[in-house]
């Protein structure tokens, strides 16, 4: 274990562990809690996705949103990245593109916090196997 230097270095460290435990507490029943998943495939990380999850992260948390940020491969939107796919508890995912940092402070307080859409959704590119018609 390295040695703490500043009390910086301390909150960082007491951050990430509270963090760790909050994901450990909710994976049980990750229904229960906004789902943000973010496009990170090389051309999401290319485009800023790296940012973006990390605004997310960030803002989720100062606003005091119930929510588990994950990263995700290839969404099949590379033409839109950086994409995140967003699931409110007992509803369907919705994926976004285009995203920029303002994009996803708009999504954050419109769709995830009121229920509200907004301009950027993805349509669906991809059925189920059970959809299709035999």
């Amino acid at each position: 274990m390295t040695k703490i230097k500043s009390l910086d270095e301390l909150r960082k460290q007491k951050e990430a562990l509270q963090n760790k435990i909050k994901l450990r507490e909710t994976a049980d029943h990750p229904d229960s809690v906004v789902q943000v998943k973010v496009g990170m495939a090389t051309s999401g990380i290319a485009s800023g996705a790296k940012e973006i999850m990390e605004f997310m992260i960030d803002a989720l948390q100062k606003r005091n949103i119930n929510a588990v940020v994950t990263q995700a491969g290839d969404m099949g939107y590379c033409f839109a990245e950086p994409t995140i796919e967003i699931t409110r508890p007992g509803e369907s995912p919705v994926v976004f593109g285009y995203v920029t940092k303002e994009k996803a402070d708009e999504i954050i307080e419109k769709y995830i916090k009121n229920g509200e859409l907004v301009e950027g959704i993805l349509p669906e590119n991809y059925h189920s196997i059970n959809d299709i018609d035999k």
